[in-house]
């Protein structure tokens, strides 16, 4: 975690028996582990609402590329109509034709 190996962990263990006592020294260890144990719960919590946010923010660009993406691809269609119908205007019906070759 901090770079601590096993020999600093001793030395550390072993100044701590004598400065704080090896009746207080189990009681110090319990808060320890139990403030650690807190530390990592927040920070768990944090990071899940971290990716949660991220999750949502995602979520919400990719809605918008594709509303983008359906509004584009209306307006093409909308401007596509106009000229199918004028292209249909312009050309002689099928039946039109049928009859002047006939004639």
């Amino acid at each position: 975690m901090f770079g601590i190996g096993g020999p600093e962990l001793l030395i550390i263990c072993v100044v701590a028996l004598i400065v704080i006592g090896p009746q207080k020294l189990p009681e110090l260890l319990r808060s320890l582990g139990k403030g650690v144990a807190e530390f990592k719960r927040v920070g768990n919590e944090v990071k899940s609402t971290l990716d949660d946010e991220v999750t949502k923010a995602e979520t919400e660009a990719r809605k918008k590329e594709v509303d983008a993406e359906l509004a584009r691809r209306k307006a093409a269609k909308a401007k596509e109509e106009p000229a199918v119908e004028q292209a249909a205007e312009a050309a002689p019906a099928p039946e039109a034709e049928s009859e002047e070759k006939k004639a």
